[in-house]
């Protein structure tokens, strides 16, 4: 992951990125963003980009911790259910709006996965029956945010699979969609 982070954002990111340990008030931003987000931003199948970018942005005004978003494919059991374990071109997939991809979006503080994405799509009528059945058995009802060391997430099932770091500029594109997506669903 740290090559991914040099490659995106230089040396320092990443060495950034393998020192940084999760403080307890991190955690509690970290929480509070994501209560804040859950609130505003609508359900919708396929919207791991987007929210994944707007909790991104909520975090790195709150916090200093080294905070990247990151694109791959999330596997349940051993079993692809987004994306299928394949390098792609992020530059091109993530170069446009709304990106037409089927892979998931994550962000990484440090050595910590951070999914706002996964409960919502598991509980959603859209999401793989797998991933629901996984998270169901795993996880139970009314989660709203995973947060482990992307080193013992296997042994909740889960595997997470980088394949491309995402830059500042998309980063910036993805919230500009998510904002248009909350601003549409606002009550007046």
């Amino acid at each position: 992951m740290g090559k991914r982070i040099a490659a995106q954002h230089g040396w320092a990111a990443a060495k950034a990125f393998k020192a940084y340990a999760m403080t307890d008030a991190d955690r509690a931003v970290l929480a509070q963003c994501a209560l804040d987000l859950l609130a505003i931003f609508p359900p919708a199948a396929g919207s791991s980009a987007l929210i994944s970018a707007a909790l991104a942005v909520s975090l790195e005004r709150r916090m200093t911790a080294p905070i990247h978003v990151v694109a791959g494919t999330l596997s349940v059991e051993g079993v692809p259910v987004f994306g299928d374990g394949q390098p792609f071109d992020g530059a091109q997939v993530f170069g446009t709006s709304n990106p037409d991809w089927d892979g998931h979006v994550w962000i990484m503080i440090g050595p910590h996965i951070v999914d706002i994405a996964i409960f919502r799509t598991a509980y959603s009528a859209q999401g793989p029956a797998r991933l629901a059945r996984h998270v169901d058995l795993t996880f139970g009802p009314g989660k709203g945010l995973y947060v482990d060391h992307w080193k013992k997430t296997p042994r909740v099932g889960l595997h997470y699979e980088p394949h491309h770091v995402l830059s500042a500029d998309e980063v910036t594109s993805l919230m500009g969609d998510a904002f248009h997506i909350i601003k549409r669903t606002k009550p007046v």
